[in-house]
């Protein structure tokens, strides 16, 4: 994966970052947020694109 298209999911619960992924930064300028499962919190919470 090239670094342009590299970001981090954070836990808006506990604030650990366990997610990676890629997005087209030109096409979507705008911050992800997602449902994922958190392994510290043991359940489903709110996951946000960090810096």
């Amino acid at each position: 994966m090239s670094q342009d298209n590299l970001i981090t999911m954070e836990c808006t619960a506990c604030h650990r970052t366990n997610y990676h992924s890629r997005k087209n930064k030109k096409l979507n300028t705008s911050r992800l947020n997602m449902s994922k499962f958190c392994r510290w919190c043991k359940k489903h919470t709110e996951h946000k694109e960090t810096k």
